[in-house]
C-alpha cells in the first residue's frame, strides 16, 4: 500500500534566517544605540545627580543679542552681569497679549552651575500675560505664593511650568520675570543683576 503521509514542512529557525534579516536587525540596533547616545550626550552622571555638559548645548552672545534687540524695540532692555560660570544658551523675543494689548517680551536663558536653568523675561506688557507665558496653561492666572525682597526691590513669587518658579518685579516701568529651576540664591543673583543694570542705549 503506498505511503500517503504528508511531508512535514521544514521548521523555521536561525538556519532559515536570511542575510537580509540579519542586516535589518543590526540596522535597528544601531539606530537605537545612536538615539541613546544622542540623548545622553549632554548629561553626565554624578553622585549628587545628573549634570549638564555645557559643551554639548548652544551658546549665545548675550551682549550682542540684547544690544541688537534693544535697538529695535521700545522696551528698555537691561543686560544683567551674571557670574562667569553661567552658560547663556538662548535668547529670543515673543509676544504676549492680543490686539492693541500685544507687547514684545525679550528673553534670555542661562544654565547655572548647580544644574538648573533660569530665564529672564523683560516686557511692558500686562503682568497677567507675562506670568501666564511661563505656565503650562497660558489661559490660567496663577496665584502668588509669596514675596521676596532683593536689595530693596519687592519680587512676587508665582508657580511656573512643572515644578519651576517665577519671580516678578516692576523696575523702571518694565516688568521683569525670572523663571526656572535654579536655586534660591541663583534667583537672587539674577534679580539683583538685572534690577541694578541700566537700560541699553538705543541707536539714533
Amino acid at each position: 500500500m503506498p505511503d500517503t503521509q504528508t511531508p512535514t514542512p521544514p521548521r523555521s529557525g536561525r538556519g532559515s534566517q536570511t542575510a537580509r534579516d540579519m542586516v535589518l536587525s543590526l540596522a535597528a540596533l544601531l539606530l537605537i544605540l545612536l538615539a541613546v547616545l544622542g540623548f545622553s550626550r549632554g548629561c553626565s552622571f554624578s553622585p549628587g545627580g545628573p549634570t549638564i555638559d555645557t559643551s554639548a548645548v548652544p551658546t549665545v552672545d548675550v551682549d550682542s543679542a540684547l544690544k541688537g534687540i534693544a535697538a529695535g524695540t521700545d522696551v528698555p532692555v537691561r543686560e544683567p552681569k551674571v557670574p562667569a560660570d553661567w552658560h547663556a544658551n538662548s535668547t529670543d523675543t515673543i509676544s504676549i497679549g492680543t490686539g492693541d494689548q500685544a507687547r514684545p517680551v525679550v528673553r534670555v536663558g542661562w544654565l547655572t552651575p548647580g544644574g538648573g536653568y533660569l530665564r529672564l523675561s523683560q516686557t511692558q506688557g500686562a503682568a497677567r500675560d507675562l506670568i501666564a507665558s511661563e505656565t503650562d496653561d497660558p489661559k490660567s492666572e496663577p496665584a502668588a505664593t509669596g514675596t521676596v525682597d532683593v536689595a530693596g526691590v519687592n519680587w512676587t513669587i508665582y508657580p511656573a511650568r512643572r515644578s519651576e518658579t517665577s519671580w516678578l518685579a516692576n523696575v523702571g516701568g518694565v516688568r521683569l520675570l525670572i523663571s526656572g529651576s535654579g536655586k534660591d540664591a541663583e534667583f537672587r543673583t539674577l534679580a539683583q543683576a538685572v534690577q541694578t543694570a541700566a537700560p541699553l542705549p538705543k541707536k539714533s
